[in-house]
């Protein structure tokens, strides 16, 4: 698997056979006379057969960066390039085009046509593809059996689980032997085990066929999977070293109700997880991180908060019962007290000219 560190290597890229190549692109909107940037100044080189996932928050960019690789929208400046093809000048009917033979789309909400059955809805982008009947059939079957719904080909997405429902989407973009496939948040609607099936196949489709696969998530098991994860923030692309979100989210154990990963990829995401341990916080950044976000507290106080303003006990005193509890009656955490309140603030009498209800009063008032 490759290191996350390198997940921005283009002089490794220079040399390969580029799907998709993102130089300097923008996106501005204008919203209430404002300049929104969704995107800012990113470039971004994908080899054929690589699979990538973009990650961040929410409003992060992710999204109208994949928008405008799929021709969706176009750059405020910059320029796509799709198979040595620059798509920022196409016109509508050539980006209609590119979307029908060369890109193929999953959805987080699978995107399927509700009334026509699984191998319908494949088969449905072959004829607007305008692929012949035999080939039509012929490819449709073959896709749903590379998915396993061979058996369910007849079931309307109804009858389909969220799972199911999924591979039926996969099979539909790749309907058309596409040499891109955009996934936006694939496995949002999806509980972790499912999850990990779909990613599993998408993985597969990298490793057997060849495909290109760019994904959006937020899911932790998509990153541990995939072999390189890019970061966006405000808009921007980050670099490895200001991977917050990766390397904080890597360096934790999995949840014990997480679903298991496939055993011949554990190594892969083992490998990822011990090369991460790099990226994760110091003392002195989870500090600065706490004042950050609480002002009002000193230094003192938030290295408190992690035990970092706590002498670790020596090796040899480790296991001993002894040791720990002496350490325990001497240590105190070094807070300040608090400012006693002013005679004014402690007084619980009523304003100058203000009269206590009756209720309120003494008895003896």
């Amino acid at each position: 698997m490759t290191s996350p560190q390198a997940t921005n290597g283009m002089t490794a890229l220079r040399n390969q056979d580029l799907v998709v190549d993102v130089q300097g692109v923008s996106r501005k909107f204008v919203v209430g006379g404002e300049d929104i940037w969704a995107v800012r100044d990113v470039s971004l080189q994908v080899a054929r057969g690589e699979f990538v996932a973009l990650i961040g928050r929410s409003g992060s960019g992710k999204t109208t960066l994949l928008n405008l690789i799929a021709g969706l929208d176009s750059p405020t400046s910059g320029h796509v390039t799709i198979d040595g093809e620059n798509i920022t000048d196409y016109t509508e009917r050539q980006l209609t085009q590119l979307r029908r033979h060369r890109v193929g789309f999953v959805f987080q909400s699978f995107g399927l046509l509700p009334l026509l059955s699984a191998y319908e809805n494949v088969e449905l982008s072959l004829r607007i593809a305008g692929a012949g009947i035999r080939e039509r059939r012929r490819r449709a079957e073959e896709l749903l059996e590379a998915v396993g719904l061979a058996g369910r080909a007849r079931h309307r997405p109804y009858e389909l689980s969220g799972g199911e429902q999924q591979r039926v989407a996969i099979a539909r973009a790749l309907a058309n032997s596409p040499a891109l496939i955009l996934a936006d948040e694939p496995t949002g609607e999806l509980d972790s085990t499912t999850a990990v099936s779909i990613f599993r196949l998408l993985h597969d489709l990298v490793v057997e066929q060849g495909v290109t696969i760019i994904t959006t998530t937020h899911d932790r098991t998509v990153m541990e999977l995939v072999p390189r994860v890019e970061e966006m923030r405000d808009g921007r692309l980050l670099q490895p070293e200001e991977q917050e979100l990766f390397r904080y989210t890597v360096r934790d154990e999995r949840s014990r109700f997480a679903a298991d990963l496939p055993t011949d990829i554990q190594d892969e995401v083992s490998a990822v997880r011990s090369h991460a341990a790099d990226f994760a916080p110091t003392v002195e950044e989870r500090v600065a991180a706490e004042r950050a976000a609480h002002p009002e507290l000193t230094e003192a106080q938030a290295r408190h908060v992690f035990g970092a303003d706590r002498e670790e006990p020596e090796p040899s005193a480790i296991g001993s019962a002894a040791a720990a509890d002496a350490t325990d009656e001497t240590w105190q955490p070094q807070i300040p007290d608090p400012e006693p309140p002013s005679e004014e603030e402690a007084s619980f009498a009523p304003p100058a000219g203000v009269e206590r209800p009756v209720w309120a009063r003494p008895r003896d008032e």
